[in-house]
């Protein structure tokens, strides 16, 4: 039987797990351990697409108009704005703006949210070539923002950078394109997530 719980998951390709099958995305795997601990959520609801920045996550709530509340919402978002040369001041205005709306989303309560950092793809072969000290350095800066903010708004963190940079290029740990996480990592991320989501849905 499916539980009461309900679980919204919103971010860009880590959150849609770009390259996996659906059992293997992050917060399929994440749901699954919860159902191990006898915590049981009905199949998480993803608003995620490949490449979106903030602004298209924002406007792709807007066309899905999920409705709450949720027991659990979590958000990943950033890698694409830094990858287009976005700047952090926009960054955290338009960030704040989606923690706002995740809370919203968890019934008006920052503790049922989820953030999580965003990983460190210049660690990647995807970033051959590229300046990969200004990626980490580009990444670092929009994860402060993003960690500022949740703490300021009572959400919970979730720091998936180190284990990104440890795994870099780790056979297995990427999908073919070389860039996107494999179910591997994906299985480490709901891990990391893992004691977070359990301590947001006790505290509910």
């Amino acid at each position: 039987m499916e539980g009461t719980l309900r679980f919204l998951a919103l971010g860009d390709s880590y959150t849609i797990g770009e390259g996996v099958a659906e059992p293997e995305r992050w917060p399929v795997r994440l749901a699954a351990m919860l159902a191990e601990r006898g915590i049981r959520l009905d199949p998480p609801e993803i608003i995620a697409r490949t490449g979106w920045t903030t602004d298209e996550l924002d406007a792709a709530i807007d066309a899905a108009a999920p409705v709450g509340p949720y027991s659990l919402v979590s958000l990943l978002v950033g890698v694409n704005n830094q990858y287009r040369g976005r700047s952090a001041e926009e960054y955290r205005e338009q960030f704040r703006f989606l923690l706002g709306r995740a809370s919203g989303f968890a019934g008006n309560e920052a503790g049922p949210v989820l953030v999580l950092s965003i990983p460190d793809w210049g660690v990647t072969p995807s970033a051959a070539g590229r300046d990969r000290d200004a990626i980490a350095r580009e990444i670092d800066a929009f994860n402060a923002i993003a960690h500022e903010e949740a703490k300021l708004a009572g959400a919970r963190w979730v720091d998936l950078t180190p284990a990104s940079r440890t795994a870099g290029a780790r056979p297995g740990m990427l999908v073919a394109d070389g860039l996107h996480p494999s179910a591997a990592a994906y299985e480490e991320w709901a891990r990391l997530a893992l004691p977070h989501a359990v301590e947001a849905l006790k505290a509910g």
